[in-house]
């Protein structure tokens, strides 16, 4: 067992090693609200430490790189080895790495509906009014405590952080990058240059053509899957839905929502696996199978990340703008007919008798009111959800004068066809951050970071300079 040092000499800290490092677990305490930290009140943050196999003795020396995963309400995945991807990227650049379940996730103080209550009982209004302090602008401030307490001791120039973002996490950089420059050595950004908007009504026009096109393609690949989703939605639309094992409901809606899938690498074989499953099982049984029905279930997580429902919308909520349920606003005003899910409206639609019928569109990164009533851990949390909708309190979570004054380097990759962060937003934002180097590809899907180390190895070379043909 390798012997922990400097601040991680404590009690409370774990180590062991997994292949290529070593892995230091703890916890930090921070507090809730950082615009009155002397109330007491605070949040746990669980953060893994890994230091290179074989160089403890530099762990006062050598620099951090801290991972932003991506939701927002997803934790850290463990990584099992740090021989392979992004991981011995880092590793080879020197880093030290920390892995942080953002606030309210994993092991950071989760939010769900029994932490919820057993803080605050029956009071809705306390429940909405500590939610709201799991935003980007609060897990920044987290890093720059936690940061503070492990670079205790080192000169200014080493103790400044470097930074990947994925997904929210990019999200988040932007935030360090608004409130503490000064403490970013360098940054990286994957699949996650968020739209300086002030609501979130501007991204779903954006995404929801984007959807589109992706459901076009998915039915050119699988062409005998219209007919199969048109049943499978048939037999969801007689009575309430079915009932899934975890007592959450399956209706059409939430079939729908499978379509989640199609902005990964891999997406458009999970959910024709999953159609030709249930069709099938229409075709033999007359309903779906146990099997099937945990099999969807376990395909989205909704019901054990329910941080992501409840906050999805407010990550663009700025200048006092409230969401108000904008996903199901936008969906209702301009893609009403393209996402319709009501078998007698459908069984209506011009051009849908005869031989060719027209498909059923999957919805993507989207949520909407009606999740909580068929969701079954969401029913709990409706009020609160609701009230986040309502909720007109919003901070700032980007200062454009600050980012159009840059002097971090920064380098960030936008996927073309990205079904969840739309690139025209995106190029906007890396054009308004002074200095920001941008690679657009059409290469990968939104989790290019997981499904490949160049992704990694590219942007640390065009941030050094050996990459110029922008």
């Amino acid at each position: 067992m390798a012997t922990s040092v400097h601040e991680l000499d404590r009690t409370d800290v774990e180590s062991y090693i997994i292949p290529g490092g070593i892995v230091y677990e703890r916890f930090f305490d921070c507090p809730l609200d950082y615009s009155q930290p002397e109330s007491g009140q605070a949040v746990h943050v669980f953060v893994r430490h890994i230091v290179p196999l074989g160089k403890e003795s530099q762990m006062r020396e050598l620099p951090f790189i801290l991972y932003l995963q991506g939701g927002p309400g997803f934790e850290c995945r463990f990584p099992g080895s740090v021989k392979g991807g992004w991981y011995s990227t880092a590793i080879s650049e020197g880093y030290q790495i920390l892995l942080m379940d953002q606030r309210g996730t994993g092991l950071s103080s989760p939010i769900n509906a029994d932490t919820l209550a057993a803080r605050f009982s029956d009071s809705v209004a306390d429940k909405v009014d500590y939610v709201s302090r799991f935003r980007a602008d609060s897990i920044v401030r987290d890093c720059e405590h936690i940061r503070k307490i492990l670079c205790q001791g080192r000169a200014d120039k080493d103790s400044k952080l470097a930074l990947l973002g994925q997904s929210f996490g990019g999200f988040c950089i932007a935030t360090y990058l608004s409130l503490f420059p000064e403490s970013i050595a360098k940054a990286f950004i994957t699949g996650g240059i968020p739209p300086l908007v002030d609501g979130p009504d501007a991204v779903y026009k954006a995404t929801y053509a984007r959807m589109v096109s992706r459901n076009r393609q998915y039915y050119e690949r699988f062409p005998r899957d219209v007919a199969r989703v048109r049943s499978i939605i048939k037999y969801l639309s007689a009575g309430d839905g079915v009932l899934l094992p975890d007592g959450g409901r399956l209706s059409p809606r939430r079939f729908q929502q499978l379509g989640l899938s199609f902005g990964f690498t891999g997406g458009f074989d999970s959910v024709h696996q999953l159609v030709f499953q249930a069709a099938n099982d229409i075709d033999t049984l007359g309903k779906l199978s146990t099997r099937t029905l945990a099999a969807i279930s376990s395909s989205q997580s909704f019901d054990t990340n329910p941080l992501y429902c409840l906050m999805h919308e407010a990550i663009y909520c700025q200048n006092g703008t409230p969401s108000l349920w904008s996903a199901q606003r936008v969906r209702d005003s301009c893609f009403a007919a393209e996402f319709e899910h009501s078998w007698d409206y459908l069984a209506a639609r011009p051009g849908d008798k005869g031989d060719n019928p027209l498909p059923v569109y999957f919805t993507g990164e989207a949520v909407y009111p009606w999740m909580l009533d068929d969701y079954a851990e969401l029913r709990k949390l409706k009020e609160v959800a609701q009230g986040l909708a309502e909720r007109t309190g919003w901070g700032q979570l980007y200062d454009v004068n600050v980012l159009a004054k840059n002097t971090v380097p920064v380098a960030g990759i936008s996927y073309y066809n990205d079904m969840f962060v739309d690139f025209n937003l995106s190029e906007q934002t890396a054009n308004a951050i002074k200095g920001f180097r941008l690679w657009v590809t059409n290469e990968y899907h939104h989790n290019g970071l997981r499904a490949d180390p160049r992704v990694m190895t590219y942007l640390v070379s065009l941030l050094r300079g050996d990459i110029t043909d922008l």
